[in-house]
């Protein structure tokens, strides 16, 4: 009898020890999932066949690759536009640019002046927002690219540090050819075709109300026609000014709402961009943080430091890329991953790798050397929504949490970061609005096998120009667009002639029925298919129609922030560190002295 009850207490201890067991894994896996660092890497124009881990063979990416391979790897990432200002602004907020009036009506589909009054809307929610409610420390270092003022040159209405982020160091604009000497310029050819059609019709009026007038046809008072001339000088003064000094008036670095630097240096930029990062790092290791590093690479201008320069395979193109590596994996004083793990942070952060959107194929320099990246098999680039514009790499690394090595192949989105960091924090996702994309956690973890993506839809600017399908029960992936762009030369992959695809008029070719492809068959989109080589093409095409209805009806009015009224250059909104006198020159970023750099 004793034996048996010592036996049934043994039994009913081992079950205790068990239950406490279980309570505290259970516990420890909740905790290691709950508030983690953030840190979410972004390249500009990044092309997908520039990296190791996506197959690349010439260019040297050994710490991205790192990133796949103890890590996920997704292999249909697609960013929710392909131009800059609405892919970054669905990245932020996880909804489509359209919803936010961030997506173009006009032919221009971002911002290019600091002095422009259009932007992200306060009404939007960032993650950033969010994740500060919860505690968590922000940091935006790099590219912003969503505006700056709205009234006056002061109010800071777009600004990062009104959407969230406690400390900025970087650009509020973009990287552009202008802001660097001997690099050319995005703008001559489109300003030369304007300012001459410009000066002919100020021209023409002005003669023709010379001749009238002598030929007494009827008078025109001289004050009128010196009026004219005044007003004709005024507009070409101005628009010399302002294009002599776009460098100095749009290309300078900020650190908050302070410039530090006008104009913008290249010299050590990536080191300067990546010494902040890991000291924001530092400063806040004991507590949880969130770090947008937005890199200017490789965005034209291209530019690389001195330990670079010259030591690719692709020209200056090469170079930035393997900076830019250099700059995920390693630091003045380490690697930034081997910051994260020498405060041991790594298991209780989340990195995410990506690009805004593909690779800006057309860019070539004056002396003929490609600018631009690869986007591997895929057809165009950066401006079309062709694959090559809009499939970016996705690579997700969480030690402890996500399984090293994995490979995802379903449909995932930019906008998915948004509520999968949200809900990591412990916030709320917004009730009161469309969140479009969806947590990446279960697919992340293994937990569920198929994206919660049935549709993706694909905008040119505010167009809607094709729709992505992949059925619950199927492994294809239909894709349909509505109108494609005219390429340049023809026989080419991008349009060279304009630098850049538009989206309406003469630059599209309009598709009565849309064109169909399967991607999982077709993923360079070379044949459309047919009625007659698919036999539900017509079903196909019906499903997909029902699902843009139910969007379009999702859609609400908003205040367009890339108008023409938007987008123009304002004086009175101009920023200057010094005085126009002066050529708004400051440098007080050069005290920061960077220890000496290697390569790896």
């Amino acid at each position: 009898m004793n034996q048996a009850a010592t036996s049934k207490r043994k039994k009913m201890g081992l079950l205790l020890f068990l239950t406490v067991l279980q309570c505290a894994i259970s516990s420890v896996n909740t905790y290691s999932v709950s508030n983690p660092n953030v840190v979410l890497l972004i390249a500009d124009d990044l092309g997908i066949g520039d990296l190791g881990c996506y197959g690349n063979r010439t260019l040297r990416t050994p710490h991205i690759d790192r990133l796949a391979k103890e890590g996920v790897t997704l292999t249909q990432h697609i960013a929710a536009s392909p131009l800059c200002t609405p892919s970054r602004a669905a990245f932020l907020t996880g909804r489509y640019p359209i919803r936010s009036g961030m997506a173009a009506f006009s032919r221009v589909g971002v911002f290019l002046f600091s002095a422009s009054s259009g932007g992200l809307p306060s009404e939007e929610i960032t993650f950033s927002k969010l994740l500060k409610q919860r505690g968590y420390a922000t940091a935006l270092i790099g590219k912003w690219h969503l505006g700056m003022n709205c009234e006056s040159n002061n109010d800071f209405c777009h600004h990062p540090l009104s959407h969230g982020f406690d400390y900025f160091y970087g650009l509020t604009v973009t990287n552009l050819r202008d802001c660097k000497p001997g690099q050319g310029s995005v703008f001559l050819k489109g300003v030369q075709m304007y300012l001459v059609i410009l000066i002919q019709i100020l021209g023409v009026t002005a003669v023709s109300l010379a001749v009238v007038h002598y030929v007494s046809f009827f008078k025109v008072p001289f004050e009128a026609l010196g009026f004219c001339l005044l007003i004709t000088c005024i507009s070409l003064a101005v628009l010399i000014f302002f294009f002599y000094h776009f460098r100095h008036l749009n290309c300078f670095l900020m650190r908050d709402h302070q410039i530090i630097q006008q104009p913008l240096s290249y010299e050590n930029l990536t080191q300067r961009l990546t010494t902040e990062a890991v000291r924001f790092i530092e400063r806040n290791h004991n507590a949880p943080f969130l770090l947008v590093l937005s890199y200017l690479h490789v965005h034209t201008a291209l530019y690389a430091s001195k330990m670079f320069r010259g030591k690719s395979r692709h020209g200056l193109y090469g170079d930035a890329v393997e900076e830019m590596d250099w700059s995920v994996g390693m630091l003045i004083l380490g690697q930034i991953l081997d910051v994260l793990e020498n405060y041991n942070l790594s298991n209780r952060s989340l990195v995410y790798f990506s690009s805004d959107q593909g690779a800006h194929i057309e860019e070539i320099s004056s002396s003929g050397e490609v600018h631009g990246g690869c986007n591997g098999i895929y057809k165009g680039g950066k401006s079309t929504n062709w694959e090559g514009g809009i499939r970016v790499p996705g690579l997700l690394r969480w030690p402890g949490v996500i399984h090293a090595g994995t490979y995802i192949d379903d449909p995932t989105s930019n906008m998915d970061i948004f509520p999968t960091i949200v809900k990591l924090a412990g916030a709320q996702l917004p009730y009161d609005r469309i969140i479009d994309g969806h947590d990446l956690m279960p697919l992340l973890q293994g937990k569920v096998i198929r994206s919660k993506h049935e549709f993706l839809f694909h905008y040119c600017n505010a167009y809607l120009n094709a729709v992505r399908w992949h059925p619950r029960n199927s492994e294809s992936v239909w894709k349909v667009f509505f109108f494609t762009p005219n390429f340049t030369p023809e026989d080419s992959s991008g349009c060279y002639d304009s630098h850049v695809c538009f989206c309406y008029g003469g630059f599209i070719t309009q598709h009565d029925p849309p064109l169909l492809f399967d991607l999982s068959r077709d993923p360079e989109e070379k044949v459309p298919l047919t009625p007659e080589t698919e036999n539900r093409f017509y079903e196909i095409l019906s499903v997909i129609q029902l699902a843009v209805d139910n969007h379009t009806r999702s859609l609400q009015a908003v205040s367009d922030q890339l108008s023409w009224n938007n987008l123009v250059w304002k004086p009175w909104l101009q920023l200057c560190c010094s005085s126009f006198f002066q050529f708004c020159y400051c440098d007080y970023d050069s005290e920061n002295s960077l220890p000496e750099v290697h390569s790896g």
